[in-house]
């Protein structure tokens, strides 16, 4: 047992507290990963998009792999953009206008859509339409993703982000012997309060981000079918 251990006895429960937080966060972002990549499966497929597909590095930091998730949501939200750029630039102001009025019927927006996906691409389905109008009428997708963002961000600069995202026991040991000593109880307390607050709102918005997905890949899916 670490001489701190024996001066601060609540000591080893926070650091399990913090093994326990650690693991749940990477749980939730491993979701994230998959969740992006079927999103990223369905751009590529079928709105002629060159998105690499992501994954978790075991050997890389927590910050890193927010990094990586941040960059191709980044890039995802490039792709709609361009997508809402090229029906502006082809389409009539009225018609324009159609895509984004709630009162409008969405096959009447799936088929504007094919119109212009068609000049682009000599001809297209109606399926890469549907995915387009769902992208651009989705501000459950467009909040939860510029939300998620945010939020990598912010764990990635949080007190683990420096963390490999593989430390377990011995290995969360090793880091916390940097704040061994008189102030390690306070700093524990801080980092725990401060992963649960940020694992609480990561949760909350991982869940809105992965439902906004479901809802465009079921939607492929049944096109499909």
């Amino acid at each position: 047992m670490a001489l701190s251990d024996l001066l601060y006895p609540d000591n080893p429960k926070r650091k399990k507290e913090l093994i326990q937080l650690h693991q749940e966060l990477l749980d939730c972002m491993s979701t994230n990963f998959h969740a992006t990549n079927k999103l990223v499966g369905v751009l590529n497929e079928h709105l002629g998009c060159t998105i690499t597909p992501i994954e978790m590095r075991e050997s890389s930091t927590v910050k890193e792999n927010c990094e990586i998730i941040i960059q191709v949501m980044s890039e995802i939200q490039h792709q709609v953009q361009k997508i809402d750029n090229d029906m502006k630039e082809k389409l009539e102001p009225v018609l324009y206008q159609k895509l984004y009025d709630i009162k409008e019927p969405e096959l009447e927006k799936i088929a504007i859509a094919q119109r212009v996906f068609s000049i682009i691409f000599g001809e297209a389905t109606s399926t890469a339409a549907m995915v387009a109008i769902k992208l651009l009428g989705s501000n459950h997708l467009t909040l939860s993703v510029s939300k998620l963002i945010g939020l990598l961000a912010q764990i990635g600069a949080s007190v683990l982000g420096g963390v490999s995202i593989t430390i377990i026991g011995l290995g969360l040991e090793m880091i916390l012997h940097a704040v061994l000593g008189a102030v390690e109880r306070n700093q524990l307390l801080t980092a725990v309060r401060s992963y649960e607050k940020h694992l609480a709102e990561f949760k909350a918005a991982s869940e809105k981000y992965q439902h906004a997905i479901h809802e465009v890949t079921s939607l492929v899916k049944q096109q499909i079918q």
